[in-house]
């Protein structure tokens, strides 16, 4: 476990470690729970399909693509549960591939209607 005070900044790196350097890590999600074991009834967004959510939520600049690095400030779940678990999902993708989910940035995902 990690202990942070309301209002402390956290900061967090994922390496990615492997031998081809030709791999670039984006932070696509980070979502937090009091409940290890569930992160869809009772959550707090950070960063959401890559779109920030926290107005806290930063990221920092790495020299190494395969390195991700981000800061958030510890939120009022702090002070109302006795532990708070984070849960993030990130994206590796080759190094300078446009197209790739990487260099999308925030995606909203809209949901159609299926009328006419």
């Amino acid at each position: 476990p990690y202990y942070v005070d309301l209002n402390q900044d956290l900061y967090l790196q994922a390496s990615l470690h492997s031998s081809d350097s030709n791999l670039v890590v984006f932070v696509d999600t980070c979502v937090a729970s009091p409940d290890p074991n569930d992160f869809r009834t009772l959550t707090y967004e950070l960063i959401r399909s890559g779109c920030i959510k926290d107005p806290t939520y930063s990221s920092y600049y790495s020299p190494y693509s395969s390195v991700a690095r981000f800061a958030f400030n510890a939120f009022s779940f702090v002070n109302r549960y006795p532990s708070v678990y984070l849960q993030c999902e990130l994206v590796v993708c080759r190094n300078h591939d446009y197209n790739s989910r990487c260099y999308q940035g925030c995606v909203s995902k809209f949901k159609r209607n299926a009328g006419s």
